[in-house]
């Protein structure tokens, strides 16, 4: 592996603090990992090993970071062996961790109208994301998700106004509002308050409602699944908007030696294959090529 935040990858003996079920097999679990906690960043990931007795890690992204505390959190959903015994991990136990990994978002001031979008699983780092926006008085994000299971949060009708979006989509991160961070929840399954469509209509019915001073100053940050990171650059691309994509691809080393999670993408000297796991996560939307 050659790159230049080699050093700044910890290899840690997580304590599981907490690991809490919600609708739809997903977990939310807080990991004592103080060197991870530190260093961590929005969009950067961690290589968790769910038991000793399978070797395969499985890459989870950081969804909270308390560098004071030295803890993180991850959200993942039960969908094979991994992440079953992953599960069955209970406070006190203790996992291999390693992390963080990844170039991260990158926002910049000049577009301090941060529109964070977030799907499934993609979820966590739009809320590690709003959470390091919030604390800097330049940014004003809004932040839209969607979920075709039960969002794994407290929900709430919003508090907080979000001009451009229909009154009646109210639903919102009970979280992110107490954080004074607008939300929008988005999802085809009539759950109360939610946009009944997906994330980049919702995202495009708000950046319609602007002028063009203000719709300068907007930039777009996306995790989710392929299809919705597809449409979400083809947003950015028809509204001549910014647009940071954290790409989902499945990792074996995860610190680039296997190159086993390239993605195309276009550079100055034409295409190339870059690594999801050290190039990325996070990628600027225009240059990805989509297979």
């Amino acid at each position: 592996m050659n790159d230049s935040r080699a050093g700044t990858i910890f290899l840690e003996d997580a304590e599981v603090l907490d690991n809490v079920e919600h609708p739809g097999e997903q977990w939310i679990m807080r990991l004592r990992a103080p060197r991870i906690a530190a260093a961590a960043e929005p969009g950067s990931f961690m290589h968790v090993r769910c038991d000793t007795g399978l070797p395969m890690r499985r890459p989870m992204s950081v969804m909270r970071a308390d560098r004071d505390q030295g803890w993180v959190e991850i959200l993942f959903k039960v969908v094979g062996t991994g992440t079953r015994l992953l599960a069955g991990r209970g406070p006190g136990e203790r996992l291999s961790a390693l992390g963080p990994i990844g170039h991260g978002f990158e926002p910049s001031p000049e577009r301090p109208r941060a529109l964070l979008l977030g799907g499934g699983v993609g979820i966590p780092p739009m809320i590690f994301l709003a959470d390091h926006l919030r604390a800097d008085p330049r940014y004003r994000p809004l932040v839209l998700m969607g979920s075709e299971v039960a969002f794994p949060f407290d929900v709430r009708s919003s508090r907080i106004p979000v001009p451009g979006i229909a009154a009646t989509t109210d639903a919102c991160l009970t979280l992110l509002d107490e954080w004074g961070v607008p939300s929008r929840l988005a999802s085809l399954q009539g759950y109360p308050g939610c946009h009944s469509g997906f994330v980049p209509d919702l995202a495009r019915a708000w950046i319609d409602s602007l002028d063009a001073d203000a719709r300068a100053e907007v930039a777009i940050f996306a995790c989710g699944p392929t299809p919705m990171l597809r449409a979400c650059a083809e947003l950015a691309a028809s509204c001549e908007l910014p647009c940071q994509l954290s790409l989902e691809e499945h990792m074996a080393c995860a610190v680039g030696g296997c190159a086993g999670c390239v993605v195309p993408v276009r550079t100055a000297d034409g295409v190339a294959m870059r690594r999801v796991c050290v190039d990325g996560p996070v990628f600027d939307g225009a240059t990805v090529i989509w297979g």
